[in-house]
């Protein structure tokens, strides 16, 4: 338990203490945040704030992981591998519209491929080299429902595809949810702290016997990475806090839904995930509601998507969207948590 505490800690500390520079680095170049046309007028005050600061508690959250997680851990590995992947993939696609001057960046389906191909590798790596328990051999390609404790289907190797679209969608939700000042960054603590207390009961045998819960042997290292996340996320939000001197960028919600999504597959709590990011998929939702909607009536549901926006639309204050959406997720995270007792 020592180490979780110090790689939060740690992680926390290092994206404080590289916030001042990195952000005058990034005024410097210019590399400001560009704002949709079609987008709440009160954001466009906002227009070139620097961007890109997933960076920041990248390398906290890498650090954090990398000194205090026994790194002979295939989960750990893989739940990094993923983190890294979908930030440098982030950090492209922000890249691309600071140059471009545009909320255009990579192109979707470009993308989606570079997504998909992390994940199917990650998802295979982890159930090829992941320790079976002797009493669940099929497990790592099996899907675990809450409540229904001993209820596994087994997928076969079409797991592999199931658990890519899980971090896929992960990775995506957080983004949508990335659009106000600190509005994704507290949720995406709450459901790292949430993960990682479910990644040292899982992957201790004792507890999961207790609990009834599929036990994952190794999975409890990944704790150290949650907590990795929690800091760098807490480090973070000094700047990230209203009115935001930094935005996380896609390099960081991809990166952080990413994480989360891998986290959920290598404890084998991938439905958990919809409950405790429940905030993320809420705006997902909106947003396919809202596309799907506009093409097929012409006719827009909520005022504007994600839904955080439509809220701001009724003229909502900022900060009061963004402090309810924070209580919201932590409500979901111990609905989430209350699934590891419930039978």
């Amino acid at each position: 338990m020592g180490e979780v505490l110090i790689a939060g800690m740690a992680a926390m500390l290092i994206t404080i203490f590289l916030g001042p520079k990195f952000i005058e680095y990034l005024r410097v170049r210019e590399f400001g945040q560009h704002i949709r046309e079609d987008g709440p007028q009160e954001h466009h005050a906002k227009a070139g704030t620097p961007t890109m600061g997933g960076l920041m508690f990248l390398a906290g959250i890498a650090v954090g992981t990398l000194l205090w997680a026994d790194l002979s851990d295939v989960y750990v590995w893989m739940v990094l591998f993923v983190t890294l992947a979908f930030g440098l993939l982030g950090f492209f696609d922000d890249y691309a519209k600071v140059t471009k001057q545009s909320t255009a960046g990579i192109s979707g389906w470009a993308r989606l491929l570079i997504e998909a191909s992390v994940a199917v590798l990650a998802v295979f790596l982890m159930a090829w080299y992941g320790q079976p328990s002797p009493a669940e051999p099929h497990l790592a390609t099996s899907l675990a429902f809450p409540v229904f404790k001993r209820a596994l289907l087994n997928l076969g190797w079409l797991y592999v595809g199931f658990g890519a679209l899980v971090i896929i969608g992960a990775s995506n939700a957080v983004n949508f949810t990335d659009g106000l000042d600190g509005l994704a960054t507290v949720p995406v603590m709450i459901a790292a702290g949430t993960f990682g207390l479910i990644a040292y009961l899982v992957g201790n045998f004792k507890f999961a016997d207790y609990l009834e819960l599929h036990f994952v042997p190794g999975v409890g290292e990944v704790g150290v990475y949650c907590a990795a996340m929690v800091g760098s996320c807490l480090g973070f939000l000094w700047y990230n806090a209203p009115p935001a001197k930094i935005f996380m960028g896609d390099s960081g919600a991809l990166a952080l839904g990413g994480g989360l999504g891998a986290v959920a597959v290598a404890t084998k709590h991938e439905i958990v995930l919809a409950i405790v990011g429940g905030l993320f998929v809420l705006e997902t939702v909106s947003v396919m509601v809202q596309v799907a909607s506009f093409r097929l009536t012409g006719r827009r549901v909520f005022r504007m998507a994600p839904i955080h926006h439509h809220f701001e639309r009724l003229g909502w204050a900022e900060p009061t969207i963004v402090i309810r959406f924070w209580i919201i997720a932590v409500m979901l995270a111990l609905a989430g948590l209350a699934t590891l007792k419930l039978r």
